[in-house]
């Protein structure tokens, strides 16, 4: 069975908008010198999420994504064209 989650279940704009925001909060991450498990420890959850959300493998919810920004001291901006 195939996770929702997998590219080909998604329209491509829905996978675009997952990777763009994976490599922002990898690139955020990596600027402030932090590990994958200092961020989980921060926000409260598992290395694994983080990772999996940094690979675009992670349909994050918008609360999670809110506890990962403020986990790496950053402020979360949405927007929508």
């Amino acid at each position: 069975m195939k996770k929702r989650y997998e590219s080909d279940l998604l329209p491509k704009q829905y996978a675009d908008a997952r990777i763009g925001l994976a490599t922002q909060l990898r690139q955020a991450r990596i600027a402030k010198h932090m590990t994958q498990q200092a961020v989980a420890e921060l926000a409260g959850t598992q290395r694994s999420n983080i990772s999996r959300m940094e690979s675009g493998k992670y349909n994050p919810s918008l609360d999670f994504m809110v506890k990962v920004a403020e986990a790496m001291d950053l402020e979360l901006n949405i927007f929508v064209n």
